[in-house]
């Protein structure tokens, strides 16, 4: 298979960049980065060439292409992620963004704490930031926290305990700062995100609820209790949700300090502080 007609493939599955994943599935069907990838002096070998096409018909699918690949960059660190396990967005680099801006002291004894740790992403990130800070993890997924163990293991082996749980497990006054990227799709809307989403990624970390703000409940009563006193919380919220925050914790005894934008300008991360 041609890199032209894996395009054309792609292209007719509704894909919307489809040259590009071409070269990204080519590239890793040949064990090289997309750089690496473009000589057109590549032949590649006849095993290669099947696991291209393999690759092409996952994508075709609409399987995630983190999937197929079996990585996900965050935050300019590389992601182990498969079946079980949401997709890292560029999105959720707005909390670490925060993390940095509300603690600019990288040199901080922090504990952090992450509540639905997926992947590990935002656990992993604010411990490369803060080389000083220790670290808890909580993820009730069997498939998600073998994927976290995964990553933790090797991106910041020997300073994070991960623990197989729900959040509300999580110790009282204990965290410097809290990480969440909870599920926050309206249960409803699930079905009309793309295939790639709705089809593969897992729904227990999409769906929110019937309005989307079933979690936030949950933690606007956990976080006062797990917060140390000056400690702030980061979660990210959906499009549009920003305006149901406040009356949401209004009475949780977690006082809402600010809602950070994303590149985008969307509002996406919710910032508290122990009341």
């Amino acid at each position: 298979m041609t890199l032209d007609e894996a395009a054309r493939q792609l292209a007719a599955a509704g894909i919307e960049s489809p040259r590009a994943e071409a070269r990204l599935l080519f590239a890793h069907a040949l064990g090289m980065t997309r750089d690496e990838a473009i000589s057109p002096l590549l032949v590649p070998t006849p095993e290669q060439s099947t696991a291209f096409a393999v690759a092409v018909s996952r994508r075709v699918a609409r399987e995630p292409v983190a999937y197929i690949t079996g990585c996900k960059e965050f935050w300019s660190l590389d992601f182990m992620v498969g079946p079980g396990v949401l997709v890292p967005r560029p999105d959720t680099e707005t909390l670490i963004e925060e993390a940095l801006r509300i603690f600019p002291d990288r040199n901080a004894l922090l504990r952090i704490g992450d509540l639905g740790a997926g992947s590990g992403i935002l656990l992993s990130a604010a411990l490369r930031e803060f080389p000083k800070a220790s670290g808890t993890g909580f993820e009730s997924s069997p498939e998600a926290f073998l994927w976290a163990r995964l990553n933790i293991d090797r991106l910041i082996p020997g300073r994070a305990d991960l623990h197989q749980a729900d959040w509300n497990l999580a110790p009282e006054g204990c965290f410097d700062l809290i990480l969440c990227n909870p599920p926050y799709i309206p249960c409803e809307e699930i079905k009309s995100l793309a295939p790639d989403v709705s089809h593969y990624e897992p729904r227990a970390a999409l769906d929110g609820g019937p309005d989307g703000l079933d979690a936030y409940r949950d933690l606007a009563k956990l976080i006062p209790d797990i917060l140390k006193p000056g400690g702030r919380a980061i979660l990210e919220i959906g499009f549009g949700q920003a305006a149901a925050m406040e009356p949401l914790f209004r009475d949780s005894g977690a006082n809402l300090v600010r809602i950070a934008p994303d590149l985008a300008g969307i509002p996406r991360a919710l910032v508290l502080e122990k009341g």
